[in-house]
């Protein structure tokens, strides 16, 4: 696949046009023009205002490009990402200067580890998002730069040459390290976008760790497969040079250092406030055994009432009652989940009750609500405040984990019914509930 004659996106200021050579020479950059904007579109009203002037050595001057739309920091994520790209190109030094040309198409030998390694180095630095800047690295701080230095290439690339570097895979074929890409050849700067899949987040493959190049700076988080918006225009690759073939071996972390133990951990791994590896394995060996739907994402590492409930429907399905089936597990419990004896947990005892407090349907109650909350009924409460047009107060999410922004988009819904003082508090009570699911 050829690189394109066109642009994605606001050409940069080093352009080589007639047009921008021409403005360059004869009219000084202003300070405070936006950095990277092209000088022709910079310069739109006096080329409207003298078109005569505005043709260079027989031709026409250059279209005036369309601005860059500016950040949406309170859009939710959900929205479709505001992510344009750079041009193919080749890695900057120090000053914004290209090093060379750019250099034909190679594959570098690499891992999955050091791949996920160097993109989690842009996103502890927090690379700020700029399709015009390139960071220390030498790389384009956008999407396609930000692949372009985790896959360890030789140049930057953009989401129409990417593919050049992978080999398409099916979904169930996903590893760390391998890429999300969605690539629009009929308007690259509408959804075009590209992400490093980092790992599934929960036994049903419907969400995942991605690493990403997106404002305001390179990200890591749950994402919703294959991704917030054109979810079915995504195509899965992996990097052809991995080490090993294309199969590539697995990172360190999924990889067991030794022979995984059946002891029972102990009871003080378990219970609120747990958050640990052994609930993780807790609730994968429930979901094997048919308890998976108490789950509406996870199983993971902090304890939730999920796991209580998975827990005590197995402990039921053993036949087991009073204390002996209080949704925490003893070693009995986990021996007969170890060892896979025992009974399965039947459809019927696996099916969560829908909650119901304060005779409020589908109110949670509020424990499922304050600081340290992980849960799907913070995820639900979420999207439907931007469902009624209180979720400004995101930048990413919503999730199912409660933070500031669910109790400030709360205490805005609750302000917006007149309430003030404690009944403005931002966590939601079953009225505060019942009104904005009503």
């Amino acid at each position: 696949m050829t690189t394109p004659v066109f642009e994605e996106i606001d050409p940069a200021s080093d352009c080589d046009c007639p047009g921008c050579v021409h403005w360059r020479r004869v009219l000084p950059r202003s300070p405070s023009s936006p950095a990277g904007r092209h000088p022709a579109a910079h310069r739109a009203v006096i080329l409207a205002a003298a078109a005569s002037t505005a043709f260079v050595a027989g031709q026409a001057a250059p279209a005036v490009a369309a601005p860059h739309a500016p950040a949406r920091p309170g859009v939710p994520t959900g929205d479709e990402p505001d992510t344009p790209q750079g041009d193919k190109a080749p890695l900057h030094g120090p000053g914004g200067r290209p090093t060379g040309q750019a250099a034909p198409v190679k594959t570098p030998e690499t891992t999955r580890a050091d791949i996920i390694r160097r993109a989690k180095l842009w996103v502890a630095a927090k690379v700020p998002y700029n399709m015009n800047g390139y960071w220390s690295d030498g790389y384009r701080q956008d999407c396609s730069g930000f692949v372009s230095m985790a896959w360890n290439l030789p140049g930057n690339e953009w989401t129409g040459s990417l593919e050049r570097y992978g080999v398409r895979i099916a979904k169930d074929d996903l590893q760390p390290g391998d890429i999300l890409l969605f690539h629009n050849p009929a308007d690259p700067e509408k959804g075009s976008h590209v992400v490093i899949f980092g790992g599934w987040t929960d036994y049903t493959h419907t969400s995942y760790v991605a690493y990403e190049a997106t404002r305001p700076h390179a990200r890591r988080q749950s994402t919703p497969y294959a991704y917030w918006s054109h979810s079915d225009r995504y195509l899965a690759y992996r990097y052809k040079g991995l080490a090993g073939g294309t199969a590539g071996p697995e990172p360190d972390s999924a990889k067991p250092a030794a022979p995984v133990p059946t002891a029972f951990p102990g009871t003080a791994y378990f219970g609120p406030g747990a958050h640990n590896k052994h609930v993780t394995r807790l609730g994968r060996m429930l979901v094997e055994r048919g308890a998976g739907g108490h789950y509406t994402s996870g199983p993971g590492p902090r304890w939730s009432d999920a796991d209580r409930r998975a827990t005590q429907a197995f402990q039921l399905a053993q036949g087991w009652w009073g204390r002996d089936a209080d949704g925490l597990p003893g070693p009995r419990t986990w021996a007969l989940l170890v060892t896979g004896q025992g009974k399965d947990v039947t459809a019927q005892a696996a099916a969560p009750a829908a909650p119901s407090s304060h005779g409020v349907p589908g109110y949670p109650g509020r424990a499922a609500f304050r600081p340290g909350a992980d849960n799907a009924y913070v995820t639900r409460l979420g999207k439907q405040l931007v469902k009624k047009g209180f979720g400004r107060y995101y930048t990413a999410g919503p999730g199912p984990r409660w933070g500031e922004a669910d109790r400030r988009g709360v205490e805005a819904f609750q302000r917006a019914q007149g309430w003030r003082g404690g009944a403005a508090d931002g966590y939601p009570g079953p009225e505060t509930w019942r009104r904005l699911f009503s």
